[in-house]
């Protein structure tokens, strides 16, 4: 299918259109598993929870890759967005700090189908350091220059407790890191030309209760409205009675 390729024009992306390039991508993917081949704008849109409007802009950043009639050719618009992104190329990433949360990430799977490759654990506690986890030992943190030179890493996750994240946000920094997922529940400060995205479950389940707590105040406010308002009127039909100054003969 005909397209433009890349960014239309060298143009920036914005960063909203960033963050929905991987859903565009993760929906493309299912309906290629599917057996899809083709699609219109309207069924990408609702495989990825978007209006079909929003859609057709965001990939207009990047060119022109559909047919008017036709729609999108799936494998196609997937390749498309995977280079866009970057993830068509392999990832070397580091995770330092291997507890529970750490142990989980080494073992998800979904790094290596989406283009990135473990390729070291590290932490700092010397009685978990020799011990395999998804395959990998678990390196001590002085390890982390060499890690970094040796696979050319550009990706760390920080998975540590909050009051150890900054020094290994620094020392990743300093060892040529250049991108940080950041799991520790603390905001790191990073200099200019280093990228941070920070993952916090807590704040996620926080914002789902306040939506909870809405949700429930609403359905009260309704209740409470509905009582103020009082019973309904029944509108009841008058019944004939006999006159009482008349005798009634059975």
């Amino acid at each position: 299918m005909p397209g433009t390729g890349g960014a239309a024009g060298g143009a920036a992306i914005p960063e909203a259109t960033v963050a929905r390039l991987p859903v565009y991508l993760r929906a493309l993917t299912a309906l290629a598993d599917a057996g899809t081949t083709t699609c219109s704008s309207e069924e990408l849109a609702a495989a990825a929870g978007v209006n079909s409007a929003k859609l057709r802009k965001d990939l207009s950043y990047l060119g022109s890759y559909g047919t008017r009639g036709v729609g999108y050719d799936v494998e196609y618009l997937r390749y498309q967005i995977a280079r866009e992104i970057g993830v068509t190329q392999d990832w070397p990433v580091v995770i330092v700090g291997i507890g529970n949360l750490g142990h989980a990430l080494a073992n998800y799977s979904g790094f290596r189908s989406r283009g990135f490759r473990v390729v070291a654990l590290l932490d700092a506690a010397e009685a978990r350091q020799g011990e395999q986890v998804a395959g990998l030992p678990i390196r001590g943190f002085d390890d982390l220059e060499a890690v970094v030179a040796e696979h050319g890493v550009a990706i760390g996750v920080v998975a540590t407790p909050a009051d150890a994240a900054q020094q290994v946000c620094d020392r990743l920094v300093a060892a040529g890191v250049t991108s940080i997922l950041n799991f520790a529940p603390t905001v790191l400060a990073v200099p200019a030309g280093v990228d941070v995205r920070k993952v916090d479950l807590s704040i996620e389940l926080q914002i789902l209760a306040f939506h909870e707590q809405r949700k429930a105040q609403q359905a009260l406010g309704q209740i409470v409205d509905g009582a103020a308002a009082g019973p309904a009127e029944v509108e009841v039909e008058a019944v004939p009675v006999p006159d009482a100054g008349k005798a009634v003969i059975a």
